[in-house]
């Protein structure tokens, strides 16, 4: 089975092509213009075991706002398409990451319903040239289009780069598990017999 899709999105404000392999050996190769989301993602990608391929630019002079959802809307559309039918897979999948004083904690759902819990309570002031509050933006794109179910909330922490890597960690390997496969289970697991 190939778990991997490209994807191609351009607007007015942005241009992003994406390749995405959801069996790889968590290797990224970026480039956004934005080098702390950049930073994460590939951290992301290695956590996870995700092979990731960004190329993407858009008005960041304005604000990286529409880059930032851009990208996840096509994060989310590759992570949606590869997975296919979902037969086999855990579907289920949770973690918690420690970084230094954070600690987060990311549950997945792959099933198919799109939601975001977001509790980040994240200090005032940018991170790298980002608000903080981009990488809401960020995830809620992602599930949104990824059509799946994501908890991510910190349990403590007070530095923000510290915060939202340990996020970006415990989200990949929430995903990372609930992607992976049930040895010798090849049916939908769910008593609908779909997740979508």
């Amino acid at each position: 089975m190939n778990r991997r899709t490209k994807i191609e999105r351009k607007t007015k404000e942005t241009t992003v092509f994406l390749d995405l392999n959801l069996d790889g050996s968590g290797r990224a190769d970026l480039q956004t213009g934005l080098p702390f989301f950049e930073h994460m993602l590939d951290l992301w990608s290695r956590h996870g075991f995700f092979n990731l391929i960004i190329r993407a630019e858009g008005d960041i002079e304005v604000d990286p706002h529409h880059l930032v959802e851009d990208i996840g809307l096509c994060l989310g559309r590759a992570w949606y398409d590869a997975l296919g039918n979902k037969k086999g897979i855990r579907r289920y999948g949770s973690f918690a990451v420690p970084m230094d004083d954070a600690l987060v904690n990311a549950v997945a759902d792959l099933s198919g319903r799109p939601y975001l819990h977001y509790h980040m309570p994240l200090p005032a002031g940018q991170v790298g040239s980002m608000e903080p509050e981009l990488f809401k933006e960020f995830w809620q794109a992602v599930v949104n289009e990824g059509r799946f179910n994501l908890h991510l909330f910190m349990n403590h922490g007070h530095n923000k780069h510290h915060i939202i890597e340990a996020s970006f960690k415990a989200a990949a390997r929430a995903l990372n598990e609930a992607s992976s496969f049930i040895e010798g289970y090849d049916e939908v697991l769910s008593t609908k017999e779909r997740l979508e």
